[in-house]
């Protein structure tokens, strides 16, 4: 069972000509199979997260160990993390010119998987997923992310996601910017890549709404940079009527 472990994680991020903590000791545990949502206000360090366990060079980690089936995963480089099994869509996809979608996702799947798919197979595997979200054939020939709409970046993510089966899936804020449908949608891709048992989730949002779509099996208050509290499903629904004012003066007070 793949097992991804954040322990006391402390992250710096350079701002404005200092040096700024972000993470200040995170602690949690993400098992294969497992959907844990991470909830919190603007500016609490849910995307920093995201970012610092992907590999982002903007932000440092000082301290603290991740690791995913007892790998170190802090001395990976980010190419290194993503054949491991670390897999980000992105809150802000970006755009990829002179490189297809096609060819994208057929040289990413040769990195995981070590070879590349047998051709006609994996044709037949990226059309069906992309019939499944509802995307035009046409956006596979097309530059990665090129002149698509929020929802269509979006859609893209979890094509991704689908196709390459990463152990640990970090979806930072994908519902952001979805319309009713879109959000539908994508929250069915994630859906599946769960049902298979394989991947664990960790789901970053502001809101609720994602997951009347996607049922989190733990929900995980983010303020000041660590869990400021954990629970079940029900945790989302407390947050939904009372906010985030009492973690966010806890904090402070604290």
């Amino acid at each position: 069972m793949a097992t991804l472990e954040i322990r006391d994680l402390h992250v710096t991020v350079e701002a404005d000509n200092a040096t700024k903590e972000i993470l200040k000791g995170v602690d949690l545990t993400v098992k294969q199979g497992e959907t844990h949502a991470i909830m919190g206000p603007n500016g609490s360090g849910k995307s920093t997260l995201a970012y610092s366990l992907a590999g982002h060079p903007k932000y440092t980690v000082t301290s603290g160990t991740v690791t995913l089936d007892g790998e170190d995963v802090l001395a990976m480089t980010v190419d290194e993390r993503a054949r491991a099994g670390v897999f980000l869509a992105m809150q802000y996809p970006v755009e990829v010119p002179g490189v297809s979608v096609s060819n994208f996702l057929r040289t990413s799947a040769t990195a995981i998987r070590g070879e590349a798919p047998k051709l006609r197979t994996w044709v037949k595997e990226v059309k069906e997923t992309m019939e499944r979200l509802h995307m035009d054939p046409s956006f596979a020939e097309r530059n990665v992310n090129e002149g698509f709409s929020g929802g269509e970046k979006k859609r893209h993510e979890i094509l991704q996601l689908e196709l390459l089966k990463p152990q640990v899936a970090i979806l930072d804020e994908t519902d952001s910017g979805l319309d009713v449908d879109a959000l539908r949608i994508v929250s069915e891709g994630v859906n599946r890549v769960r049902e298979t048992g394989e991947t664990g989730t960790l789901l970053i949002t502001h809101y609720t709404r994602i997951l009347r779509y996607i049922k989190p099996d733990f929900v995980h208050v983010f303020v000041g940079g660590r869990v400021a509290e954990s629970g079940g499903a029900e945790l989302a629904d407390k947050l939904e009527e009372e906010g985030y004012e009492s973690y966010v003066k806890g904090g402070a007070s604290a």
